[in-house]
This record gives C-alpha cells, structure tokens and sequence, in this order.
C-alpha cells in the first residue's frame, strides 16, 4: 500500500527540506482505539512538494543498525517509519515497548507505538523523523550520540530506575496492573483493596520505624550485636579529633562511614593510617545530609570480600559478591584511556537494563591510586588487574557476581533470623567474608550494616553469574498471579447515575459487606456515597482504583472518553454494550477469556460467557438493566 498524496494536505511540522510529516501527537495511558496498551498516537503523511527516496532504499540504511527490521518487506513508508519506532523505542535497553498499529486514512496515516513515558517516546518519534530525513538528503546521522540521550531521557524518567523498572516490567509480564501515582510519587501495583504502593523494594505494608531503623547503623548494629551476631568492633564520632583516637583504639585499619547513609556513598574501608583517616573523614562528613549531625562510624575494618545478601519477605533469595571497579592493562593504554576504554563496553550502558554502571573517577578513586602509586597517567602492565576502589560500590561501576547457590546453611539461617526481627518486604544484608561458603560461625564474617530499600538489579542481572529473579519473587509476595491482584470489574459504553445506582444497590444486596467504587460521566460513588468528580475522567478512575477497600469496580466509557482519554484499566469481568459505536465495540476487545459480554442493539440481546453466545429479543418493556443485572452473578 502506497500513502497517497493530497495536495490539500497542509503542511504542519515539516520543515521545507522534508519530505515527511507528523503531527496531531496525543498520548494514552491505557487501551485506546488503536491498541490495547498505552501509547502514543500521532498522524503522519507525506508532503507534496518533494519525493521520498523509494522504501528499500531507507530499509538498506536502517538494516546496517538494526538487521532484523532489513530483512522485513513493509507496505508502504508509513509502515516502516512505525516499526522502526518501536524497535528505537526500546532503546537498546530491551524495554518491553513491543506493540504497534498504522490505521490508513484518505490523506495520513495514525501510528500508535506503545508508550511508558510520553516525553521519551515522543522524543524518540523526533528521532526517527530525523533519522528518515538524513537518509533522504544522503547527510550523516549522529545516532548513536542521540540514542544515549534518549536513554538518558527514560534513566531520568520515574521508570527509569533498575529496581523500579524491573518491577515494572515483571508487573507487565505477569498481568498485574501498575502505574505511576504522580501525586503520591509512588508505583501502585495492584487494584483497590488488592493493591500495593511502594517506591523501589519499599512498600506501604512495611514498618516505616524499622525502615528508618537501619538507617541508624549505630543503633541497627548495637541491636544485631545484642542478637549474637557478628558486627565490628567500633564508635560513632562527632569530629576528626574523636576519629583519629578511635582509630588508634580500635586498631587500623578501620572503616570510615556515615551514621545515615545509603549506596556507599562516603564510605571507606580499610583506611590504614592517620593520613588516609583524615580523608576518609572528609568523605565521610561530605556524605551527610545537611538536615543531619555530624555522626560518623569509625570501626575495625575486616578482610575479606563484600556480599549483599538479600531476603524477601523474611526468607533468603539470592545473594551477589560485590568487587570494586577494575581495569586490566595492555602495556601501552594510560588508566584513563583503560577506564575509557572499559566505560564503552554494552554491559556498561548505565541504563535500568544494564548489569554495570559506567566507572566513575573522583577523588575517592585517585586517592586509592595514589596509595598504590598510580595515577590516572600510568600506563599498565599488560594483564595486571588494577583496582580503582577500596569500596565495591556497585553504582561507581563495580561488578555483581551471583554467590546465591555457594551459601552455606547456616549463613542462610542468620539471614532469614535477622529478617524476622523486621517488618519489610526486602532487607538486604552486607557482609564481609572470604567466602560465604563457609559458616559464619567459623569464619572471618562481619555484618557491616542493614538496608530496607535494597536493589535488585544485581541479583538480576549480574555482572556474572546466573540471574535470580528477585522481582518476582517481591511481587509474588503481595499477589499468587495476575488474576490475584485485581478485582471484579464491570464496564458499560453508557449508564445513566439512577442506573448506576441501581446496580450498586444490586450488588449490595448480595454483598453488604462490599465496597463498590462506580463512576460514569456525572457522577463518583463508593457505594451510595457521592464523591468529587474530577473533570479529568480518568483521575476518577484511578482514584477509585487507588482505594483500599474498593471491591468492585463499575465504570462508564463511552466513544468521547475513548478518543480523548482511552481507558485507565485493561480487561474487564464483564462488557455492557447499551447500543455501541464502532469505537465503543473496543471495549469488548479488552476482556478476560471468560468474561461475559452483553450488547444490545435495538431490542436484540446478545449474550458472550465463556465461548457460548445467547441471543433473543427483550420482551415488550423489559428493561434492559434486568438483562445485565442478571448477568453480575457470574463474577460475585
């Protein structure tokens, strides 16, 4: 199919060299008229003042970076242009981005890629844009410089991050529904009374006392010391003067770190003299919040290696062996150009996808060359391994190795002791140890410090070793499946409020007990109560979906809320269908394999429950709100 050309066509976005337009951009955040998925949705047409270069000859150019699409035949530019789109839009990061449509109109096309964040997809269909264009004027195209800034853009985003977007994307793969509560600043998982609401490894459900808890490492490791369990020896300080006389207690080398603190930042280990101390110390007070005091832990630095052992709901699921950042010299590259060279690896991406972080050079790292008499100017020997840090800071650019399957039992028993003693979903344990293989009863073994917001993608994607799929087992904590974490839901194309009172107080005559969220264009009910009804229709919605205690939801979506908003929510239990429109049939595409769906059409009933179809004709003045209200039953 060839996109014809219209002279009438206005040219909206095109600069006077293109040969391509776009433009009418609206984003969705659910299923829509054009996929069952958020995305972004936007018109794009061919201009008629200048020709485009034949489509193999943009497949041949496009084939050199990604193979896979230039092996494919498309049936016209527009085709390409959106499927090439969606293979930029998962942004070399493996996003799981993957659905997309072209709907043919006399003068345009409407593309419709999935979408997450609306200012990187949008970004990203600029991108392409550009990308065509070049390869129509025969210019360079800087890709891969504006593929990284794309990345940037979703790293920044409130997806972005590892943890968050590896429970994002495994949310997606098992069917739990999730979205971002902008408000709140919180992920939700989950509807009404079956959700969850957390940031990263944090959940509603946990103990904000003993989360705030293991951010005071003093108490956290006085009370793990009451336990029986091995913590260095060590004091808190409150100036360099008190530091320096613990350390020449204590013994060094010491360890140096602040009281608050979070991802290594400002801490040293095995800080070997007064000089180092003072140092450390500065590294140290740096690191603290200015709303804090100045408390830093000086403690007997332990050798070994560093482990983060992680549980979840109480019970031990992985564990990674952290090492400090490195590079292997060749006998002619500088450290500089070695940690250049080893930043450009595709392990190194420094995206939520990416096993390693790019190596970062800062003072820390130049100080501990300067201790091994390197600088960042010394050129290596060819095979000797140089350590950049003392710290295995895994977001300075350390390497995760999986150590999950070498733990000895009785390590695994103090893990999950440990666990008991708080109410979190995930606690990460740090420990030092030559190997966690052996007990910790026998061995050289110290726990440095507790954290209740641990990541997860090093358990995930470690730098080496097999993966151990944390997230999964975080949500299969709150919900056994996808189904598990939803609740009933009724959708109608149309529904009147008197209606829609009418159906709550049907349900609620079988369940009293119940909380039935319902909304339709004039109205928000939890149960016969009215509520705000928020000009936005989706923000009701979501507000009913948000509720705790909501068991039910019934919710309008007629043709004006699908074209302008899409539906905040994929599938439903049942599909009432009063009449429909061609948009409104979407709604019937959205359902559960056994869902029931119930469309009327004048006076003709047609009934779909579980692959069986029931049709006939409503009798004189037969309501059809008695036709539906039988129906409820299948799903109370």
């Amino acid at each position: 199919m060839v996109l014809q050309k219209s002279s009438d066509l206005v040219r909206i976005n095109a600069r006077r060299t293109d040969v391509f337009d776009i433009f009418n951009f609206k984003h969705y955040v659910g299923p829509n008229p054009y996929l069952d998925a958020g995305a972004l949705v936007f018109d794009f047409a061919l201009v008629d003042s200048r020709e485009p270069l034949p489509i193999d000859d943009y497949i041949a150019s496009i084939g050199d970076r990604y193979p896979n699409l230039g092996s494919q035949s498309y049936e016209s530019h527009a085709y390409l242009f959106a499927q090439v789109v969606s293979e930029v839009g998962k942004l070399d990061m493996d996003l799981h981005l993957k659905h997309w449509s072209v709907k043919s109109y006399p003068d345009f096309v409407r593309i419709s890629v999935q979408s997450l964040h609306e200012r990187t997809t949008r970004e990203v269909v600029y991108f392409v844009w550009d990308w065509f264009e070049a390869i129509t004027q025969d210019e360079d195209f800087n890709f891969e410089e504006q593929l990284v800034r794309l990345q940037n853009r979703f790293r920044a985003s409130v997806y972005g991050g590892p943890t968050v977007y590896a429970l994002l994307r495994t949310a997606y793969e098992k069917g739990i529904p999730a979205f971002y509560l902008w408000e709140e600043g919180l992920m939700q998982y989950g509807f009404g009374k079956k959700h969850v609401r957390g940031v990263a490894t944090t959940f509603n459900c946990d103990s904000h006392l003993d989360s705030e808890f293991t951010t005071r490492k003093d108490d956290c490791k006085a009370f793990l010391k009451t336990l029986g369990f091995p913590v260095p020896e060590g004091d808190i300080v409150f100036s360099e003067k008190e530091a320096l006389a613990a350390a020449r207690e204590i013994g060094y080398p010491v360890a140096v770190k602040p009281v608050v603190g979070h991802k290594g930042i400002g801490v040293t280990a095995d800080v070997q003299d007064s000089k180092e101390l003072e140092s450390a110390y500065n590294r140290a007070l740096a690191a603290i919040p200015e709303d804090q005091l100045t408390r830093i832990i000086v403690e007997k630095s332990i050798s070994g290696s560093d482990f983060r052992m992680l549980c979840v709901n109480g019970r031990f699921v992985a564990a990674t062996e952290r090492r400090p950042a490195s590079v292997v010299g060749d006998g002619y590259l500088t450290l500089a150009e070695l940690i250049r060279l080893e930043n450009r690896k595709p392990a190194r991406l420094d995206t939520p996808t990416s096993p390693m972080s790019k190596i970062q050079i800062d003072e820390a790292m130049e100080l501990y060359l300067e201790e091994q008499r390197l600088s960042l100017d010394s050129v290596i020997e060819k095979g000797r391994t140089v350590y950049l840090r003392k710290v295995a800071n895994l977001s300075a650019g350390g390497m995760s190795i999986d150590a999950t399957h070498t733990v000895h039992d009785d390590n695994i028993i103090l893990a999950q002791d440990i666990a008991q003693h708080f109410q979190l979903t995930c606690l990460g344990i740090d420990v030092i140890t030559k190997s966690l293989s052996e007990s910790w009863k026998s061995s050289n073994f110290a726990i440095l410090e507790i954290n209740a917001a641990p990541g997860v993608l090093m358990h995930l994607k470690p730098s080496e070793g097999e993966s151990v799929d944390v997230p999964s087992h975080i949500l299969e904590t709150f919900f056994e499946s996808g189904t598990d974490s939803r609740i009933p839901i009724i959708t109608f194309n149309k529904i009147s409020v008197e209606e829609l009172q009418t159906t709550i107080d049907h349900i609620l005559l079988q369940h009293p007990n119940w909380t039935i969220g319902a909304v339709c264009r004039d109205a928000v009910f939890v149960n016969r109560s009215k509520k705000v009804l928020s000009k936005n229709y989706n923000s009701n919605v979501q507000t009913l979906l948000r509720h705790p205690k909501v068991d039910l939801l019934i919710a309008e979506y007629a043709e004006d809320i699908l074209d302008e908003e899409g539906m905040f929510y994929k599938n439903s239990n049942i599909v009432v269908l009063d009449n429909p429109t061609e948009t409104e049939m979407m709604l019937t595409r959205d359902v559960y394999d056994g869902s029931t769906v119930v469309i009327r059409k004048g006076n003709d009933i047609s009934i779909r429950r579980k692959g069986l179809i029931e049709d006939y004709t409503l009798a004189e003045d037969e309501p059809f709100t008695r036709v539906y209200l039988k129906e409820t039953g299948t799903i109370l």
